[in-house]
Order: C-alpha cells, then sequence, then structure tokens
C-alpha cells in the first residue's frame, strides 16, 4: 500500500516537474508551478521517510550506535538537523550518539576522537572547519569506521565514505535568479545598487553558494546594470565568520553610513543564508532611511520567516532538513548492511583527496506567497512558532 501511495505521490511530481519546464523563466507562473511541485515532493518524501524508516530497521534485536557530530545549537537550523537525525535513525532501530560542538574545532576534534573510543561503528559528521579534522577522520579510517560527510564536505581525507547534502551552488543560483526576476534586469535599464553577503570561509558550502549567486548577477554588475557601492564583491571581502549575525550587521551598519546616509537608494542586498540576512535587517532598521531593499537568505528560519511575512526580507531558500534525515538515514542503512548508499552525483565535489559520492536534495524558493504551504502545510512549522 505504502509502495502505491509513494508511487502516485513521484508521479504527481513529475507531472508538476513537466509543467514547470515548460514554462518561461521570467513568467511569474513559474513559481507557482515549482510550489505545487516542491510540495508534493515533500508530501511524497514524508511517505517515503516512513517507509525507508521501516525497511531500515534492523532484523536482529541488536543495536548499533552511529555517532553524530553536529557543528553548534547557535543557529536553528543545526538543532533541527540533529533532532531530524536523530529521531530518524532511532526509528529505523540504531542508537545515536549526537553531539554540538558550541562552533568550537578541538570541541567537534575530541567529540569525533570519543564516538570513536564509544565504540560507534559510523559517523555522520557536519563539519565546523572541513579541514580541522584530519587526526580523528584518520582513526576512523584506520579502525574501519565509514564516515558520511554531512551537508558540509570534509575536506583533505580519505577517509570520507560518502557526502549528502543540498545542491548548494542551485541554492545561489535561486537567490541570484530571484533578484534578477524582482529588479526585471532582463528588461530594465537600472542601474540598481547592490550589497553581497556571503557566509564563513571554513564552510566549504560558501564558494557553492556564493559562486552560483554570482554566476547569475555578474553579467549584471559588469554590465553596469548593478552596481556594488561599497566595492565589495571578493568573497574574501563579503564572507561572514560563523554566519555571524552581530559581525553581518556591523558590516551592513558601516556600508551604510559610508555609501547610502545621503539617502541613496539600496535596491537590494544578497545574502546567502538567514543568519547574515538577519544581521542586515537590523542593520537597516538602524540606520537606513531609503526605500527597502529585496533581501535574499537561506534555511526559512522562524525568524526571517516572520521577517518575510512582515515585509522585511522578500525571499528564503527552504531545505527540509527532514528530507536530508530520511536520506542519510538510508545512506547509513546500506552502508551497515555492507552494500553502497544511493548518490546521484558522482563528478562535482572533490575534497582534495578525489571525488566523494554524494546525495542532493533539492532546495526551494519561500515567499510570502507560498511559506504557508512549504512551511506550515508540511508540518515544519506551526502557526504558533510564526506569530
Amino acid at each position: 500500500m505504502k509502495k502505491r501511495l509513494i508511487a502516485t505521490m513521484l508521479t504527481a511530481v513529475m507531472v508538476a516537474g513537466m509543467m514547470v519546464g515548460c514554462g518561461s523563466k521570467s513568467e511569474p507562473a513559474t513559481q507557482a508551478a515549482a510550489t505545487e511541485a516542491a510540495k508534493a515532493e515533500t508530501e511524497a518524501a514524508k511517505a517515503e521517510t516512513e517507509a525507508a524508516t521501516e525497511a531500515a530497521k534492523p532484523e536482529t534485536e541488536e543495536k548499533h550506535l552511529v555517532g553524530v557530530a553536529m557543528p553548534t545549537k547557535d543557529l536553528q537550523r543545526w538543532i533541527q538537523d540533529g533532532a531530524n537525525m536523530k529521531e530518524q535513525l532511532e526509528k529505523a532501530g540504531y542508537e545515536v550518539d549526537l553531539q554540538y560542538a558550541s562552533n568550537d574545532v578541538q570541541t567537534q576534534v575530541s567529540q569525533v576522537e570519543n564516538m570513536i573510543s564509544n565504540g560507534c561503528e559510523l559517523l555522520v559528521i557536519a563539519s565546523i572547519d572541513g579541514s580541522s579534522l584530519g587526526e580523528p577522520l584518520g582513526q576512523a579510517k584506520e579502525a574501519g569506521i565509514p564516515v558520511i560527510s554531512y551537508d558540509r564536505l570534509l575536506m583533505n581525507s580519505d577517509a570520507v565514505s560518502y557526502y549528502a547534502t543540498f545542491d548548494n551552488y542551485k541554492v545561489g543560483q535561486k537567490q541570484g535568479e530571484y533578484i534578477v526576476e524582482a529588479l526585471g534586469l532582463e528588461t530594465n535599464d537600472g542601474p540598481f545598487n547592490i550589497e553581497l553577503f556571503s557566509g564563513d570561509p571554513a564552510d566549504n558550502n560558501c564558494n557553492f553558494f556564493f559562486g552560483g549567486a554570482m554566476d547569475v548577477l555578474q553579467p549584471y554588475i559588469d554590465s553596469g546594470k548593478l552596481v556594488v557601492k561599497s566595492g565589495q564583491t571578493a568573497f574574501e571581502q563579503v564572507a561572514t565568520a560563523n554566519w555571524d549575525s552581530e559581525k553581518s550587521q556591523n558590516r551592513m551598519d558601516t556600508i551604510i553610513a559610508g555609501n547610502y546616509s545621503d539617502g541613496t537608494t539600496l535596491h537590494a542586498v544578497m545574502c546567502s543564508n538567514d543568519s547574515t540576512a538577519l544581521g542586515v535587517e537590523n542593520a537597516l532598521a538602524s540606520s537606513y532611511t531609503g526605500e527597502y531593499p529585496i533581501i535574499t537568505g537561506q534555511d526559512c528560519d522562524i525568524a526571517n520567516t516572520k521577517n518575510m511575512i512582515a515585509g522585511k526580507q522578500a525571499m528564503s531558500v527552504f531545505k527540509d532538513t527532514r528530507t536530508l534525515a530520511s536520506q542519510v538515514v538510508k545512506m547509513v542503512d546500506a552502508v551497515m548492511k555492507g552494500g553502497e548508499a544511493e548518490v546521484n552525483d558522482t563528478k562535482s565535489y572533490d575534497n582534495g583527496t578525489g571525488i566523494i559520492p554524494t546525495y542532493l536534495c533539492e532546495p526551494v524558493v519561500v515567499t510570502v506567497d507560498n511559506y504557508k504551504e512549504m512551511l506550515l502545510d508540511s508540518g515544519y512549522y506551526t502557526e504558533d512558532q510564526l506569530k
């Protein structure tokens, strides 16, 4: 019965996807079709998760211990990632050692080493700094413990078996494309003023977020339709250590004082995620008096979703962590049973020792027009959480 239900849902996703592919990229109807496709995919994923966790349960009563290392509880998305992972792994019959490292590299190194010494048979790691775990990863390889890199790619280690994440290049593309469409850059002459905010240089995903966005926006910067008045366009100039909201707020305060305090309009701010966007929004509220800009984000954090509803943020790229957790559960189970995990990308992600087999989940744009469908109807948030 579950298989028939899943098949029906997946058919709906395919039909909706075909409808999206037939439209013009510039037509607003594309967003509605994409929303319907994403909503159907979310429902299918929920049903698939139930079936996957049932199928993944070990055949015997013996419990196998899986270590899950998360970077911090300072960002809402990591709390949800860890909770979803633990819940679904336990439903599948595994014991879980879930640890958060408070954004401290040495703490995470110690946590992973302890997981190894405490008998974890597989490690799922979302790193703080993708290049900082060489020693414990070497210990894992020596002990024959498989490692799945979660969301952030672990770099410069041949101990990494698989990588599970969202299509992070596409996240940046969607942010850039939203700005292009919202400002009408294909038809309007401009110029339009824009500022750029990316994330932590130690997070390898930033290269994909920023690269995807700039591949869309750079031609308009080169043509003069988009103007970065601060002059800060290099990744090193726009990066935000630890994705810290206070740091992005301080930088935005400085940019406003130097470039927009005379009433010059700021038309858009490309923010790679919601925590940097929140800092930008706080700075605008305190010191900017011009027409409110388009602001992008990522993760659909509660505070930012509230800001979307209030008109203070235009969009956020939604990455349903339940979908990613479900996929990782299936990868864990396949590896623990001696098989190979399902992947859909074997070309894109080189960690310095070679290409890491990867499973990419699809992100989707959320705005004030579709947040109820994507975040409330799907059960990701409750209405009370967004009040």
